[in-house]
């Protein structure tokens, strides 16, 4: 049965291949802009990979102006805003983000106020951004986010200790590179917690309240490649065909969530990166299993379509599947060597209903298939510290 009504929309180009990112230059040729800046985080300039993109402008007569290398793991107002204004002194045309979501977050942001002026703050919420921005490039580095493609950027406040969210359909990169060999160089937990990451925007995706036909295909396969090929890229970090699937998987989940909105574990893992710092992958990986299991009631036909994407043999007992659903991504943490406990995040017991109740003030959590309710976010707690 198809909803009433429905919209989708993606509007970023992916261009996606083994060695992409050293032919940027060539893309770039059609933005017809000259002055290129480039947002990244120390460890990728640590890594070698500018010195792909540099030599690719270079090659395409491109003049890169200026690098902002200072992003940290959970980006900030703040950084957004210095970040802004080097790009402003430097008079960069376009930008380039390279790094994780992070990183692209920060230019998504650093995008909005150069367009548009005034401070970030000032675009917090849905529907604030209506005309189109300047040219955007982001080459992600982990297969976790999929904000190359996706309508949101999650930047935390350091005042409020939150992470506040713009959403506009005008944020998304116009131009997403997705070139595996970036990735090889994980190490074993980034690429399990960033692949948790992109598993549970797929499957909050699907079970979403805001779900579309176009989002759900998208969502499902997503599933499918990750639970394949993620434990493949954890144990073998240089099997490029791995770290491929896995670029694409993420990717793939972006587009899904970006329409279709996720649940209760964004808003709880929102809330624990918020107040605790906590990387969000993580928080996504401990929070999977137990937020699929209180959705349970009310969404046992989507799980167990889960069930069969995750390659689990269908038992013809939709109860059964919904729960081996479940089960199935409570094996993969310690499949891939991620912790399972909230403890394990060094989150406070004594804070955590503090944790369920500001989880429910959080935008992710009105698309749950469930009504959220504090105290019983709470046992969910609980029940995995």
């Amino acid at each position: 049965m198809l909803p009433e009504y429905f919209d989708y929309h993606i509007r970023s180009r992916v261009v996606a291949g083994p060695g992409v990112a050293s032919a940027l230059g060539n893309e770039l040729r059609r933005f017809e802009r000259k002055r290129a800046f480039i947002v990244t985080d120390k460890v990728v300039g640590q890594l070698g990979f500018l010195d792909r993109v540099k030599k690719s402008l270079a090659d395409a007569e491109l003049d890169l102006v200026g690098v902002f290398d200072e992003v940290p793991p959970n980006s900030e107002f703040g950084v957004v805003m210095r970040a802004a204004a080097a790009c402003r002194a430097a008079r960069g045309d376009i930008l380039i983000a390279i790094g994780g979501g992070s990183v692209i977050d920060t230019a998504k942001g650093m995008n909005v106020v150069l367009s548009l002026g005034g401070d970030y703050i000032d675009y917090q919420g849905f529907g604030l951004i209506e005309r189109q921005l300047g040219p955007l490039v982001a080459i992600p580095t982990t297969a976790g986010t999929g904000s190359e493609v996706t309508a949101y950027a999650v930047i935390r406040d350091d005042a409020t200790k939150s992470k506040q969210t713009i959403v506009s359909n005008h944020l998304a990169a116009d131009l997403a590179v997705l070139d595996p060999e970036l990735t090889l160089s994980l190490p074993p937990s980034l690429t399990a917690s960033t692949g948790l990451d992109a598993l549970t925007h797929a499957v909050e995706a699907y079970l979403s309240t805001n779900w579309r036909p176009i989002s759900d295909g998208i969502a499902l396969h997503a599933c499918g490649i990750i639970t394949r090929w993620l434990p493949v890229a954890v144990d073998d970090g240089a099997n490029l065909e791995a770290r491929y699937e896995m670029l694409v998987a993420a990717c793939e989940a972006g587009m899904a969530f970006s329409s279709a909105m996720v649940g209760c574990v964004h808003a709880l893992a929102h809330t624990l990166g918020g107040l605790y710092e906590v990387p969000h992958g993580l928080a996504n990986a401990v929070l999977l299993a137990p937020g699929m299991e209180y959705n349970l009631p009310v969404a046992e036909a989507r799980l167990a379509d889960l069930a069969r994407a995750f390659g689990l043999k269908p038992t013809g007992d939709q109860a059964r599947d919904a729960r081996a659903a479940i089960d199935f991504v409570r094996g993969l943490l310690p499949r891939v060597k991620l912790p399972t406990r909230l403890r394990d995040l060094k989150v406070p017991e004594g804070e955590l209903a503090l944790v369920a109740e500001t989880a429910c003030l959080d935008a992710a959590i009105y698309t749950n298939p469930r009504e959220a309710v504090a105290e019983e976010l709470l046992e969910v707690l609980k029940k995995v510290y």
